[in-house]
Formats: C-alpha cells, structure tokens, sequence
C-alpha cells in the first residue's frame, strides 16, 4: 500500500511511477531511515489515562454515595466526615448504589474504552519495538475492563432485592387505595348513618385533594359487597338490684326505644386486584371492615380466630 504524500490517495502502485491520482512524481531519492527510533509513548498514555479516569469516576461516586448516607444524620460536612463509616458492608452498600447512577453512563463508555483501548494495546504488542510503556498500557487496559465488571457484579447482587423493594411498592400502594377507601367508608356511615350500598355512592363524600377519587378509579364494583345483620336484644325490662342507681326518668324512655329496636351491624367486603390487575386471584387484597388480608388468610364471619399478618389501619 503507498500512499500519495501530495493528495493522500492510497494505491498499490511504485511511488517512483507517480500517482495515479494527482500525477505527480517524486524528484528525488527517498530519505533513508534515521538510524536510532524514539519508541512512542502516546498509546500507552491514552490507555492509562482512560483506565485510571474510570478507577476515578467510580470511587468518586461510592464516596458521594457514603456522604449522602452519613450526612442524614450529621449538622455540617465535617461531622459527616467524622462519621463515614469504615465497616466493609457499609462501602459495599455504597459501591452498590454508585454502581446503578453509573450504569447508563458506564455501557456507552465501556463499549467506546474497550474496543478501543483493545485495538490500540494489540497495535502495541504487534510492534513492541515501536511503542513504549507497554506495563502501563496493560495496567490501564485492564482497569477500563475491570470497571464494568464490577459495576455488573454490583447491580446482579443487588437485583432480587430490588424486585423484592418494587414488589413491596406496589403492595404499598394497594394498601394505600385500600386505606383511603377505608377512611371513606367511616366518613359515610357518619354522614349518612349507614354504609355505601354501592361504591360509587362515596362519590357523594367531598374530596378535595382529590385522593378519593384517585383511589376509586379502578375499582371493580362487582368486588364490593354489604352485609347487614340485626341483632335481637330482650325487650323485657331486667329487675333492678338493691343499691343500683336510679336511672333519670328523661332518660329512660330513649333507652327502652333503642333496646328493644335492636343493635344493627353492618359489614363490608371489598376486593382490589393484585400486582397482576387481575381480579379473584390468589395476590388480591381483601378489605373486611377496615382491616387488609390476603385471599388465604381471610377469616370467616363471626370467627374469634384473626391471622398474624393482618395489617389494621393506623
């Protein structure tokens, strides 16, 4: 391959022949090689400088990962300092968290540093004679390739618990919707004396903040559902004992009318679809009188038995 010195073509010719392309023609003989080379350093110092940049950008932010951590509890930056911690899960928890900031910026950039940084450290070994600071190059070559690896292994550790924290989220949010709807339901029955006979009736409730509403909207009406039990209570007066206090007698009527109407219990179930959106299946919430259970721990009607894992409202 020769290549033209006066327009850069590039040709399989003799340069003594001239140039195929701009025709011009050399005047004389071409300068002989000087007899001692300088190696250059230029590609080795392109592969140190990429490798330890990314060795830098890493540690940087595992060390502003810990900062964040250890100023939530610190006045200033020197006391965060004073109370970084020097525990290895600590600055793993750090690494971990630098490692998922880094992640999208680090797959462009491995990519880019390592084919690269590949091509120029095989040139390098093609002519050793040629290039100089081949231990560096290496190192730097083998850190560029040791950063993304780790940054991999980090984000794979941390992956299940990731899933299980969104997983917890959006149980979270379920039970949030379900609160809500719990809270509308005690404002109904105090407002209006009884309970929603349909869902839709909590509409009728103000909501401001539009939360209501928000936790309504996709809620199936056929999920809903009312039970009303009215128990009997003796209308017959009890004897008063000896020594009782005397009842005032403006009280007395109101008390035997109330009695013996009877005591009204109204019940609720409500059933909200799981992660999977999808009504009746095994991960729906259930929301029995202001209290959450899974399908498989719902207990039956009038049962003294409640499971352990029943979360009540706050």
């Amino acid at each position: 391959m020769t290549i033209c010195p006066c327009c850069g073509s590039k040709s399989n010719g003799v340069l003594s022949d001239g140039c195929l392309a701009c025709g011009s023609k050399p005047v004389g003989e071409p300068l002989p090689r000087p007899e001692h080379e300088l190696p250059s350093y230029a590609r080795a110092l392109v592969l140190t400088v990429s490798g330890t940049l990314m060795v830098l950008i890493f540690l940087t932010q595992t060390f502003a990962a810990m900062m964040q951590i250890s100023t939530r509890g610190a006045k200033s930056n020197l006391a965060a300092l004073a109370m970084l911690p020097t525990d290895f899960w600590s600055w793993m928890a750090a690494g971990e968290t630098a490692a998922w900031r880094l992640k999208w910026v680090m797959i462009p950039l491995t990519l880019m540093v390592l084919f690269a940084g590949r091509k120029l450290y095989r040139s390098m070994q093609g002519e050793p004679a040629r290039f100089c600071g081949h231990r560096y190059a290496r190192n730097g070559y083998i850190a560029s390739a040791t950063v993304p690896l780790l940054i991999l292994i980090l984000i794979g550790i941390t992956v299940p618990e990731r899933l299980r924290q969104r997983e917890r989220g959006i149980e979270a949010g379920i039970k949030a919707q379900a609160y809500r709807i719990a809270r509308a339901q005690v404002e109904y029955q105090e407002a209006f004396g009884t309970l929603p006979s349909e869902t839709k009736d909590l509409y009728r409730l103000p909501d401001p903040d539009g939360t209501l509403a928000l936790a309504l909207k996709d809620v199936d009406p056929a999920g809903y559902s009312v039970n009303s039990e009215v128990a009997a209570v003796p209308t017959k007066k009890p004897r008063p004992l000896r020594g009782a206090v005397i009842i005032k007698a403006s009280d007395s009527p109101a008390s035997e009318e109330t009695l013996s109407g009877g005591i009204s219990f109204t019940n609720y179930d409500l059933r909200l679809p799981g992660p999977d959106k999808l009504l009746n299946t095994e991960d729906d919430l259930i929301l029995r009188d202001g209290v959450t259970y899974r399908p498989s721990e719902l207990p039956r009607r009038g049962g003294k038995a409640i499971p352990a894992t029943q979360t009540r409202l706050p």
